[in-house]
């Protein structure tokens, strides 16, 4: 029996391909699901050597799955009345057969190598997972993301985080700066100038919001001077002191504007600053209000007028000088009234507009005072200045 077995195994190193047996056939044609051809007995004495050819799927040494033969009929051999050749012929069919009737990527996936283990007669099967399946399922598996962190990129440095100049280059951008101004000085007057422009439109833009906030207080005290009509819709008002040298080149000026304009109304704020200093600042205020009050707008333009006229200010004016103008306006004989309270309103006023000292003109219309109708002169104006506030809030600008 051993004999037969060894000469079988001999056979199948020496590559027959023509045996075929019918055994093997007739139990796969009777019952498809069974596809192991490879009886125990055969197989057990089928030692495998390992194929001469590199190892592949195309050429196993035994295939587990067996597949009916295309091969014509008469390709297979007959079964033989010698015990031997029966014997030989319950063998599985040789390997070129099965290599060339099935696809290669279904032979690898069946094909296993049959080792017989130490002691043991019975072979022992030995499958190894086909390569692809498992390359396959790795696939398959969600590979993680992968984050680089060299590649982040960094947010921009900005002047904030690092100096445009060094100190070393700082002082020296100083004394080239210093060096120029030094040889073109006239750039300092300009750059003074530009400031003050700047700062002039700054504060004529606060004043005249306080203006505007103030207009009834500015416009409606009965207790202050007012010449002009009734029903006039531009007012031109001047906080003033008797002693104030401008205020007394301001007065002819303000004199030809009224001329020039019967239509407009004149509001005179007697605000005597220098009366701290001298005292007759503070009577020519309180007698202008008197002679308003008791004798009405005719008698105070004359007493106001010809009180500028005499020329005496900074100290200059005394008490003399006030009765003489009184007087003129035919105001002798006054009531010694307090004016104290007018007075004081007034400081009050000018300075919640925001004057500082004296002249203070402010032009402005009677009713629905705006920010573009509003025009302030702190420290006076010429006449074709004021001429042009007075066009500008009557709407007549231009014309």
């Amino acid at each position: 029996m051993r004999m037969k077995k060894l000469a079988l195994a001999m056979m199948l190193l020496a590559g027959a391909s023509g045996v075929s047996t019918a055994m093997a056939a007739e139990p796969a044609a009777a019952d498809p699901a069974v596809n192991t051809v490879i009886q125990p007995d055969a197989a057990a004495s089928a030692v495998l050597q390992p194929d001469p050819q590199p190892a592949s799927s195309e050429a196993p040494a035994a295939t587990a799955t067996h597949e009916p033969s295309q091969q014509p009929d008469d390709s297979v051999a007959t079964t033989s009345s010698n015990p031997a050749s029966a014997e030989q012929q319950s063998v599985a069919t040789a390997p070129a057969a099965g290599a060339s009737s099935a696809p290669a990527s279904q032979e690898a996936g069946a094909s296993a190598s049959v080792q017989v283990q130490p002691g043991s007669n019975q072979p022992s099967p030995a499958v190894n997972p086909p390569v692809e399946a498992a390359s396959g399922a790795e696939k398959n598996e969600p590979q993680p993301a992968v984050i680089n962190l060299h590649a982040t990129q960094k947010p921009a440095q900005t002047p904030a985080d690092k100096a445009l100049f060094t100190p070393e280059q700082e002082a020296r951008i100083g004394e080239l700066a210093k060096a120029y101004l030094l040889q073109h000085p006239e750039l300092l007057i300009e750059v003074d100038q530009k400031l003050q422009k700047i700062q002039y439109d700054e504060q004529m833009k606060a004043m005249s919001n306080a203006a505007i906030q103030h207009q009834d207080e500015l416009l409606n005290d009965e207790t202050v001077p007012a010449i002009g009509p009734e029903d006039a819709t531009v007012a031109v008002i001047e906080f003033f002191d008797y002693q104030c040298s401008v205020c007394a080149h301001q007065a002819p000026i303000i004199q030809s504007l009224m001329k020039n304009n019967p239509q407009v109304r004149f509001i005179f704020k007697e605000w005597p600053i220098f009366g701290y200093r001298w005292k007759p600042s503070f009577q020519a205020a309180e007698t202008g209000l008197r002679i308003w009050q008791q004798k009405g707008g005719d008698a105070y333009l004359k007493y106001h007028n010809a009180l500028f006229a005499r020329g005496h200010v900074e100290g200059a004016l005394t008490q003399k000088d006030v009765t003489k103008a009184a007087s003129a306006a035919g105001a002798g004989k006054l009531k010694n009234s307090d004016m104290l309270g007018t007075l004081s309103r007034t400081d009050i006023l000018a300075k919640n507009t925001g004057f500082q000292g004296t002249p203070g003109i402010i032009v402005m219309p009677l009713s629905g005072a705006a920010a573009e109708t509003v025009t302030i002169y702190p420290g006076g104006a010429m006449e074709e200045m004021l001429q042009a506030a007075i066009n500008k809030a009557s709407g007549s600008a231009g014309h």
